[in-house]
């Protein structure tokens, strides 16, 4: 494995149809209130038209009562449509009334109005009998309160829709911020807060994971700050005896089993100087100290003195604000890295404020891609592999004090084995003074 990233957090995305918290609320809403006025609707339409054929009837009722009285009274209805034995009378009528009892009846044939049946016993043993139809204007009342109904329900909809947009719009803009801060601190920004990032006067279940993600996030801060510092005593600790360990291996006499001891004594100490220096990278406490170079020059002049036969291809010169040091620490890094797990020829390429290191190798490992540097974890899988996986941390953390941005890919022809690994540091355009910062008086004599 080729050096170490911090583990970003990995996004895990679902294949499938993704929609927002807002359409799911404005299509909840719309429904229930298109359920809601559909069934209201055929209640009142309902109603309204059984209380008039209701009242079509009792008129009927009225009507044949009235005939009635005047047939017995005059031998004549005096009535129109009143007809005595009325052989088109429903079977259901003619036997009520042959029981002697008074009868109605409203009968819907599917198209048209509904017929209105009315008859009632004569004492001579007539039956009169009335046959009228739904009438026409209760009919167009009917459609014209069907049609406000009609409309009435789609506004309805309608309305449910922009309140669940709107409702649905303001949750979910809450929780696209907190998303947003939530973000910002996986990416190591301490001093976001998700429940100011959230902000609003109405207190709701999202201020209660804001919450709670704040908390998360102060407790992983404070185990990370004491496992760093844990990290960094025990480096430091460890620093001395380390240090005299290398002074007396330089004591004993020369030869192989000397060589070997020194060589494990100084490889002991490397370690321990990168795990402080990352300890202190992760501390966020470190600073650029500012000087005005030439890229290209630099670049050539710190490659040619560390490793005279790679070549450095200078594309377009430029002028960054940076620091030397840092810098010159990134790059060896880089080359290292390239040197240990990589095959010749190195190349080494600026242009502009970008520089790029490529090797002719095997390429960086998939998860290195996918996830970033780790520290102790190498290419090997049986911890069997050279170096100790610090290398591209240390090249990370001071990347990011510089301002700048560090990627690794490989090249990678279509349908073949990588060919190549390649990282390319983006030095920012302005310097980043916002970080803290400071600019350093250039010595005199020199340019980088």
């Amino acid at each position: 494995m080729r050096g170490f990233w911090r583990h970003p957090v990995r996004r895990v995305e679902r294949v499938g149809l993704h929609t927002g918290i807002r359409w799911k609320l404005s299509a909840a809403i719309a429904l229930v209130a298109g359920l809601v006025a559909i069934a209201l609707s055929l209640v009142v339409y309902n109603a309204a038209r059984v209380s008039m054929l209701d009242n079509a009837r009792d008129l009927a009722n009225d009507r044949v009562q009235l005939a009635q009285r005047n047939y017995e009274l005059f031998g004549r209805t005096n009535f129109p449509n009143i007809r005595i034995d009325d052989p088109a009378m429903p079977s259901a009528v003619r036997e009520k009334v042959m029981a002697g009892r008074r009868a109605s009846d409203v009968s819907d044939r599917g198209s048209g109005p509904p017929d209105i049946w009315a008859a009632v016993p004569a004492k001579d043993g007539h039956v009169l009998s009335l046959h009228s139809h739904f009438p026409d204007r209760s009919m167009d009342v009917l459609k014209d309160l069907n049609q406000a109904l009609v409309i009435g329900s789609i506004a309805v909809v309608l309305g449910g829709s922009a309140l669940g947009v709107l409702i649905g719009g303001q949750l979910s803009g809450r929780l696209r911020k907190a998303a947003a801060a939530a973000n910002r601190v996986a990416r190591g920004e301490t001093e976001v807060r998700v429940r100011e990032a959230i902000g609003g006067v109405v207190r709701d279940e999202t201020d209660d994971l804001a919450r709670a993600v704040d908390a998360m996030a102060d407790a992983l801060r404070q185990r990370l700050e004491a496992e760093r510092r844990v990290t960094a005593d025990i480096a430091h600790e460890l620093r001395t005896p380390v240090t005299g360990l290398l002074t007396a291996a330089e004591l004993l006499p020369p030869g192989r089993p000397t060589e070997l001891v020194l060589d494990r004594a100084k490889a002991m100490r490397t370690l321990v100087e990168d795990v402080l220096e990352v300890a202190r990278l992760d501390g966020a406490s470190e600073r650029a100290e500012l000087q005005d170079i030439m890229l290209g020059e630099f670049v050539a002049r710190r490659v040619a003195a560390k490793d005279p036969d790679i070549v450095v291809r200078v594309v377009h010169e430029s002028e960054v604000t940076t620091d030397p040091r840092r810098l010159e620490r990134v790059l060896f890094n880089l080359l290292a890295n390239a040197a240990r797990h990589g095959r010749p020829p190195v190349e080494v390429s600026v242009e502009g404020r970008v520089i790029r290191v490529r090797d002719h190798g095997p390429g960086f490992p998939e998860e290195l891609l996918a996830q970033g540097p780790s520290r102790f974890r190498t290419g090997s899988t049986d911890r069997a592999g050279q170096g100790h996986g610090l290398g591209l941390t240390i090249a990370a953390g001071q990347a990011r004090v510089l301002g700048a941005r560090l990627t690794f890919r490989n090249i990678r022809p279509a349908g073949l084995p990588a060919e190549g690994a390649v990282a390319v540091l983006w030095l920012p355009e302005h310097a980043p003074t916002n970080t803290g910062s400071h600019p350093m008086l250039p010595l005199s004599g020199s340019t980088g």
